[in-house]
């Protein structure tokens, strides 16, 4: 049998930080075992904890370890953050797994439960998966965080998203690596980002070593991020800061933010909040005071948002002389976290499409939506303002859409282009213009129906193809455009020719039998003279703008590349 004590005494915990993706403040720091490779035999982390099981020591080492941890993490001296922990799965399988002990470790370092999270993974072995929902359970009934993670790469996927109620999924580095080069990773980042959100559960972008992929990352709502980009594990805690100031410039120096998105201070009601350590009595006078609110926000000593107690439910207490008497009994505990009820709330960052598609979704009964900035409480927005700002977004989006495809029009394509062309532009920009080849004698002959449904076909395949960060308009008639950040040429010019070749092929199936075996149509031309014409395409124009980009030949430059694009099967580009 190993010498578990020996064994225990080599190794160490490296921490690595946990950031806030809009603001560079850190969230929490993972620990991370280290020195394994001083223990003879062994090659790996996991070879440590598979011996273990084997052993049936497993349950023993992991409490041991978790001390560790958690003592070296007691001296970081940053207020209010959180050490993410890694749970082998399998220790629910020993017959001394027994619940309570975190508590008492968290004591003795003076450590609250809301100061752990707990990593469980969705990878490794059958027995391992089949652990995972009952230990997610176990420790959600303890009130511990849980952070599902190297999500994506198990074989539990979407089903485990759906049943676990984590409160926080890492996506595994595999989907980050090359995320700004990769469309198909960034659609499935994106699309589990917004089912996290909607889910109430916030997303741990790990792995990211680039400020392209930081910035990819941030894009499609990634709350938090992790990698060496922020800092390398470290085996110092003094090495850890509140604040990653390397972040914060690339935060500053980004120059994307869609404004139209952001909620403005005057739909955010301020009321005033009150913390977890008011006494019932004090509550009760708050609500004696303010007598035109019917509920209150709770916050904890860092001012993070905990929830809301409703006035209806402590009222018999307050009405009472027994519960004015037992209020005002010091003896008696002050904390008002029995009476705190969930309340719906929504990061700040999210934007006002996903917190009105939350309300719509989560709402039930509720006045209203609670708005937090990095956890901390900001404010309110009541129903009536939630109303207003989606009816002003309706009309917004209704203003600058092609009333055909609903797609932007040319207002925001032009605050696109406007975007792209200032000076020190740090990012690449492609922009590619679309137009449809013989479209008219189409139109002769088969009617402005079916130029229509074209014009449709080819809106939906830009969308269904180009990534979700893309920004996709149409310009009116046959024309459209798409404008793409942070792409490689070489993408953006092979995704362009697919999606050529493929509307072709498509369009083919508008036409008449006869037509699409012959391969043309026959009808007047300008000049009122009949003559042949090919089936519907549609020709490309690309041009890439950079930091070194000539925008006063912007106008010039793109008109030569259309006109050298018309006609054209494979897309024409250039360099602004």
């Amino acid at each position: 049998m190993p010498n578990w004590t020996e064994i225990i005494e080599k190794l160490d915990y490296a921490f690595q930080p946990i950031i806030y993706s809009h603001s560079g403040k850190i969230y929490a720091v993972e620990a991370l075992l280290r020195n394994t490779n001083l223990i003879p035999e062994l090659t790996s982390i996991d070879d440590l904890f598979n011996l273990a099981f084997n052993d049936d020591y497993l349950y023993e080492l992991d409490l041991q370890l978790r001390e560790k941890a958690i003592s070296k993490f007691s001296k970081i001296k940053i207020d209010n953050i959180k050490l993410f922990y890694n749970l082998d799965n399998r220790i629910i399988y020993n017959k001394k797994y027994s619940q309570g002990n975190t508590a008492k470790i968290l004591k003795k370092y003076g450590l609250n439960k809301d100061r752990i999270c707990f990593e469980l993974s969705e990878k490794g072995t059958a027995i391992e998966q089949n652990a995972l929902s009952t230990m997610i359970q176990k420790y959600k009934q303890s009130s511990y965080t849980i952070a599902i993670d190297d999500f994506g790469i198990g074989v539990s996927g979407l089903k485990l998203l759906y049943f676990s109620e984590a409160n926080v999924i890492k996506l595994d580095r595999f989907f980050i690596t090359n995320i700004d080069q990769d469309s198909k990773k960034k659609l499935f980042c994106s699309s589990i980002i917004e089912m996290a959100h909607i889910m109430g559960m916030q997303v741990v972008a790990e792995g990211i070593e680039t400020a392209k992929e930081f910035y990819t990352c941030k894009d499609i709502g990634a709350d938090f991020i992790q990698g060496y980009l922020v800092q390398r594990p470290t085996l110092q805690i003094n090495d850890i800061t509140s604040t990653y100031l390397n972040i914060i410039t690339l935060i500053n120096d980004d120059k994307r933010l869609n404004a139209t998105n952001i909620i403005n201070d005057e739909f955010i009601e301020e009321i005033t909040p009150l913390s977890v350590n008011t006494s019932l009595y004090d509550l009760f006078v708050h609500f004696k005071e303010n007598t035109k609110i019917h509920f209150v926000p709770i916050i904890d000593e860092f001012e993070n948002f905990l929830g809301i107690i409703y006035e209806s439910d402590i009222k018999k207490i307050s009405y009472s002389q027994y519960g004015l008497s037992l209020a005002q009994n010091q003896t008696v505990s002050s904390t008002l976290i029995k009476y705190i009820k969930p309340a719906l709330s929504v990061e700040i960052s999210w934007g006002i499409d996903k917190i009105l598609e939350m309300y719509n979704l989560k709402a039930n009964d509720s006045l209203g939506i609670f708005i937090t900035d990095s956890d901390k409480y900001k404010g309110f927005i009541n129903l009536n303002s939630l109303l207003t700002l989606s009816y002003k977004r309706n009309i917004e989006i209704a203003t600058n859409q092609n009333p055909l495809t609903k797609l932007p029009g040319n207002n925001q394509i032009e605050k696109f282009i406007e975007k792209s062309l200032k000076k020190n532009q740090k990012v690449i920009t492609h922009i590619i213009y679309f137009d449809f080849n013989d479209f008219k004698p189409f139109n002769d002959i088969y009617g402005f129906r079916q130029g229509d449904r074209a014009i449709l076909i080819f809106s939906e395949l830009l969308q269904k193809r180009y990534p979700k960060d893309a920004f996709i308009a149409h310009i009116g008639g046959d024309d459209f455009f798409v404008g793409l950040k942070n792409y490689e040429y070489k993408e953006v010019y092979d995704l362009t020719a697919e999606i050529q070749e493929e509307f072709k092929n498509s369009a083919k199936n508008i036409y008449s039998k006869e037509d699409k075996k012959n391969g043309y149509i026959i009808s007047k031309d300008r000049f009122n003279m009949e003559r042949k014409f090919d089936l519907l395409s549609v020709s490309s124009a690309i041009m890439e703008i950079n930091g070194e980009s000539n925008i006063n030949n912007f106008d010039n430059s793109l008109n030569i590349l259309k006109k050298a694009s018309k006609g054209s099967d494979k897309p024409i580009s250039s360099i602004l």
